[in-house]
């Protein structure tokens, strides 16, 4: 009878460790900020970085002993997932879910997230990059010790050379990967499609990358070109992964030994699988309606343009339900003079603004 008991403890504890670690998000440290060398949440007082990353419940194992490093990395891990959530409700703000979710859930995105589709594949792509993009930025303004430039690119080019501080976006992608695919299984479907959207992610970030160049030379003859490579803004990744989020391709697991093994599209007669493409497992619920248990608020109340055929447009976005107009008065500056010198004056004028809102 003992012996029963500490097996069902053993299957207890075991299951409890499955459920956290499947439904944790590690993109909640953006409600951190940093602040005079403490760590600050919008709901507790002032705590130190061990502290935040020993008793988070959205982090894995592994992910805590990488959080336990530094205060530095937890700020870089911080500013990944409010660069994250930036840029997914500026990718989405004209979309009937525009990446916003209720004031009074502790949930990033809420509960949309547990939804295996197109939607969840964006955020973890986006969340991957941010992270990726985060870390390498850091490295180049040596805020990270463990990493600076990247001096393995230096051989020499016909009409040019490499030089200067090249960010060193192969850490980056390194350190994203070990963090963010720490969290997943290889061995569920939710797993499978979590761990190809945050390589999606990565390469994303990968293909952006710039190539800076600046002159030498006497009297500007560019006798020698030196370059470099930068990473792009997260605003071109962002829309590079938005593009893909039109394109997401819907998948299946394939199974081996009663195992989820991989994944493969559904439709047969569309080319192969790329690491790059973004995939989901389940058609998208309809954010037209509140739903308080997705977490979903719904298009009643939001703004839409009525001339546009697109998703942003009255017709789609208020999903049939119509729209009322309205006008606004609103004060913007008006005849700006350039006055010698140097100021720009402008008058304030009055304009009535036609504003289009979803029933």
């Amino acid at each position: 009878m003992y012996k029963i008991l500490l097996r069902v403890i053993y299957i207890l504890i075991n299951l409890t460790i499955i459920i956290h670690i499947s439904t944790a998000y590690w993109w909640h440290l953006g409600t951190y900020s940093i602040q005079n060398n403490g760590l600050i949440d919008t709901t507790k007082s002032t705590q130190s970085f061990k502290d935040i990353c020993q008793n988070s419940t959205n982090l894995s194992y592994e992910q805590i002993e990488i959080c336990l490093r530094s205060q530095r990395i937890l700020s870089a891990l911080s500013q990944a997932a409010k660069i994250g959530k930036e840029e997914c409700q500026i990718q989405f703000r004209n979309n009937r879910w525009n990446c916003s979710t209720f004031y009074n859930t502790s949930s990033i995105y809420g509960n949309v997230i547990n939804i295996k589709s197109r939607e969840t594949a964006y955020v973890y792509a986006i969340n991957a990059a941010a992270l990726a993009w985060s870390i390498t930025r850091a490295c180049s303004k040596g805020e990270l010790t463990e990493c600076s430039c990247d001096n393995n690119i230096r051989r020499k080019q016909r009409k040019w050379q490499w030089g200067g501080c090249s960010e060193d976006i192969n850490y980056g992608v390194i350190f994203s990967k070990k963090f963010t695919d720490s969290q997943e299984s290889h061995n569920s479907s939710e797993g499978l499609m979590n761990l190809h959207n945050n390589e999606a992610g990565r390469r994303a970030l990968k293909v952006k990358m710039q190539r800076i160049c600046k002159c030498h030379g006497m009297s500007g003859s560019c006798s020698l070109r030196v370059c470099w490579r930068r990473l792009s803004s997260m605003r071109a990744v962002g829309e590079a992964l938005g593009n893909l989020y039109d394109g997401a391709s819907l998948v299946k697991v394939v199974e081996r030994d009663g195992k989820p093994s991989k994944l493969r599209r559904r439709d047969p007669l569309m080319k192969k699988l790329v690491k790059s493409d973004l995939v989901f497992l389940e058609e998208s619920p309809d954010y037209c309606e509140p739903n308080p248990k997705l977490n979903i608020l719904g298009t009643k109340g939001r703004f839409c343009n009525r001339t546009s055929p697109g998703i942003d447009g009255c017709r789609l976005l208020c999903c049939g339900r119509g729209y009322q107009t309205r006008l606004r008065q609103v004060q913007e500056k008006c005849k700006c003079k350039f006055v010698w010198c140097c100021s720009v004056k402008c008058a304030m004028c009055n304009y009535k603004r036609e504003e289009h809102i979803c029933n």
